[in-house]
């Protein structure tokens, strides 16, 4: 059982139709690897939800950086519609045509999410409850958007490949932050990091 099973049918619609749009936009602006069309459920979307779960209840703001196609933030924004609390999602994205595919399945979908096309560097700070990003930089730099943007009392979640315990080493010698880690449910090395009480050293 993975984590997108037990969903509600308005939910799993909403994932659907998001997927049909992917594969639609796909072979102009190139959002996910061609390689992975095939696998896009468990690649993308499972994955996606995996992060979701480990977030705390409580988030009300989810902000997700460099969101490319939009994994794992418009998945969290799909899964979080439900929600009762006011749930909403930043994404920000400095591409302007990946913008566009974003702004496309947020309509098309109608959740409770904005898109910002900056740089993560200049975007406004956003006060996240959660913060996560999907293959977009090291430990070290993520940790410095995370202090832009991330609520003192948040949680940046990001999923990692094999060389997460080469990147934390560095990491740690600016930065002070305590941390969990989940393997990945859908790959056998990878993981999920959950970082809290992020300080420069």
């Amino acid at each position: 059982m993975n984590a997108l099973d037990s969903v509600s049918r308005e939910t799993s619609e909403r994932l659907n139709t998001y997927a049909a749009l992917l594969k639609k936009w796909n072979p102009r602006i190139n959002l996910v690897a061609r390689s992975t069309i095939d696998s896009l459920w468990s690649r993308h979307f499972v994955d996606s939800a995996q992060v979701y779960s480990l977030a705390p209840s409580y988030v009300t703001h989810w902000v997700d950086l460099g969101s490319g196609g939009g994994f794992p933030g418009l998945v969290a924004a799909i899964l979080g519609a439900e929600r009762a609390n006011g749930f909403r999602t930043t994404l920000i994205e400095s591409d302007a045509r990946k913008s566009a595919f974003l702004r496309s399945v947020i309509r098309e979908t109608a959740i409770n999410a904005t898109v910002i096309t900056e740089r993560i560097e200049v975007a406004p700070r956003q006060n996240a409850d959660v913060l996560s990003a999907r293959a977009l930089a090291d430990l070290t730099t993520l940790l410095s958007f995370a202090e832009l943007h991330m609520n003192p009392d948040g949680s940046a979640i990001f999923p990692k490949g094999q060389n997460w315990r080469k990147e934390l080493p560095e990491a740690q010698s600016k930065w002070q932050f305590d941390y969990q880690i989940d393997n990945s449910k859908t790959e056998i090395g990878p993981v999920i990091m959950s970082v809290t009480g992020v300080l420069r050293a």
